[in-house]
């Protein structure tokens, strides 16, 4: 789900492109988060907690925790809610900690 129209903000899309989400491909719009890209397209839950693994969403939105924390082309800990989407990225579930290359 996507705001279409707000009253004071002025929302303008940019052009679509499509990434990969767990082998899936995602629509999205450049300008957009990886973040805002995948509530958009239905994804809620974004990782699991560290020890009970509980599921974990969009919470800040500005970087400060690390609960958005996904794997993005091949790189470990990549916080989605400020990392734009680009064409052709490759995101994925990021299981525990995640590895340091």
């Amino acid at each position: 789900m996507r705001i279409q129209n707000h009253p004071i903000l002025n929302f303008e899309k940019g052009e679509e492109i499509k990434f990969y989400f767990d082998g899936k491909q995602i629509s999205a719009f450049k300008g957009e988060t990886i973040a805002a890209a995948l509530h958009a397209a239905g994804v809620k839950v974004l990782g699991k907690s560290l020890f009970k693994h509980r599921p974990r969403g969009f919470y800040c939105a500005i970087g400060n925790c690390s609960a958005c924390s996904m794997v993005v082309n091949g790189e470990a800990n990549v916080r989605t809610c400020v990392t734009m989407v680009q064409e052709g990225m490759i995101v994925e579930t990021q299981k525990g900690k995640g590895e340091i290359l």
